[in-house]
């Protein structure tokens, strides 16, 4: 064994000296560990008789808030509704006055049953159907006939999709698919 040592003796020196670096490590933690507990200062809701009372006399006094409040009454804070009221008036009256009118429609309404698929439109979706339909379109050939005014009346209603009409060539669609010609249409916007 002792001839095992003197050859080994690098790889017995480098595992002590692990070793010693491992519990001087773990020593330090420790007593950093404990320094910490050492520095922590009681806290208000520690246990204890003491810090019970002023916990509930914590909870039982009045808030900040009724305090700041405190030589308000109801004759101080009554007009708040008021103005409140007013202005919410006059908010709702200058949006009813902003609210473009809904624009007049080339054709009027049809039933339901007459309305074209206006989907076929590249760039029209159920959401926009619905949209048109609540303003009266339904027909490609009302769609086909707008002018530029009537693009931007109806295009003040469209929301997010504003600027479709223009982008999407709806005018240019609707009229290739009232006059039903298909074929005209598939070359210029694709497939149906």
């Amino acid at each position: 064994m002792l001839q095992t040592i003197e050859t080994h003796w690098i790889v017995l020196a480098v595992a002590v000296a692990l070793v010693l670096l491992v519990a001087l490590w773990l020593l330090g933690r420790a007593r950093r560990a404990a320094a910490v507990r050492q520095r922590r200062r009681p806290d208000v809701l520690d246990e204890g008789a003491a810090p019970a009372q002023r916990n509930q006399a914590l909870i039982d006094a009045p808030s900040a808030t009724a305090a700041a409040f405190a030589g308000t009454g109801p004759d101080i804070l009554a007009g708040m509704g008021e103005v409140v009221a007013v202005a919410a008036a006059d908010e709702a009256i200058a949006a009813s006055e902003a609210a473009p009118a809904p624009p007049p429609v080339a054709e009027p309404a049809v039933a339901d049953g007459d309305a074209d698929d206006l989907r076929r439109i590249k760039g029209v979706g159920p959401k926009l159907v619905a949209l048109l339909a609540t303003l009266g379109v339904t027909r490609f050939a009302q769609i086909a006939a707008w002018t530029e005014a009537d693009i931007d009346r109806i295009d003040a209603h469209l929301g997010a999709f504003t600027g479709r009409i223009r982008r999407d060539s709806w005018v240019e669609q609707a009229s290739l698919l009232a006059a039903g010609d298909t074929a005209g249409f598939e070359a210029k916007f694709g497939k149906l």
